[in-house]
């Protein structure tokens, strides 16, 4: 791999931000923070619309009561764990500032467990700005929106669409199709230009893991919940494989 391409997927995996934990210690599912901030800023344009909603993170509660993965989590994702959603905000007079506040908390908790799945038990809010009048929506690819067509940043870029038969060899091709034909995949992604790997876990005395690993990174569709399809990914690539390895599943965009 040359220097510029290392360079490019390094730029990518930072674009996507934290991987963030959906469900609990035994789902093996993650969601790129990203695509949560895309999905959040729509519901705060389309539900509280003289808001400008600027930055949006998303990080554990309380790291020291994290769990530890029941499978082998993805570089730079987060344990599983009750999660904060800190934001910064603009907003116009045409409502009081705290009842601002209250709709855009009450927007942001309810798309991030309902429409989500993830474990989201606080939202910080932070006024920055007073506005003259109410913003227009933001432009389709900003900063912080999921983008559902091809990146120029080569294969396995966020938001490429990557061929079913990428992955590891004819046991990657199978478990690519498999994946394709759950009902809420759009398309495989790949953050690292797979989408499909298979690994071997090292095992010690008492591992009651199997010795092989299987992680898929796709794109959910609207109106599907990711830990859902996460579930059903994860169900169907153990059953396509004769050893049933464990899964994990990485959702990297929200179509």
């Amino acid at each position: 791999m040359t220097a510029d391409r290392w360079t490019r997927m390094v730029r990518q995996q930072v674009g996507m931000g934290r991987f963030l934990p959906l469900g609990g210690p035994y789902d093996g599912a993650w969601l790129a923070e990203r695509a949560a901030s895309g999905v959040l800023r729509g519901a705060a344009e389309r539900e509280v619309p003289e808001v400008r909603l600027d930055s949006v993170r998303i990080g554990l509660a309380d790291p020291g009561t994290a769990a530890e993965p029941a499978v082998t989590a993805p570089p730079s994702a987060l344990p599983p764990g009750p999660l904060r959603l800190t934001a910064e905000f603009a907003a116009t007079a045409a409502w009081p500032l705290p009842e601002t506040a209250s709709r855009l908390r009450t927007s942001l908790a309810v798309t991030a467990t309902e429409r989500l799945g993830l474990d989201l038990t606080e939202v910080d809010l932070r006024v920055t700005e007073l506005l003259g009048e109410e913003p227009s929506a933001a432009p389709a690819g900003a900063p912080g929106q999921s983008a559902a067509t091809t990146s120029p940043g080569g294969p396995g870029a966020p938001g490429d669409v990557v061929s079913p038969g990428a992955g590891d060899g004819s046991e990657g091709e199978r478990v690519a199709a498999v994946v394709l034909r759950v009902a809420g995949v759009t398309r495989l992604t790949g953050s690292w230009g797979r989408p499909v790997r298979l690994t071997e876990q090292a095992s010690g005395a008492g591992d009651a893991l199997p010795r092989r690993h299987a992680r898929v990174d796709l794109a959910v569709a609207e109106g599907f919940r990711p830990l859902e399809v996460a579930h059903a990914v994860r169900a169907a690539v153990a059953e396509a494989l004769p050893d049933r390895p464990t899964v994990a599943v990485l959702v990297t965009d929200l179509d």
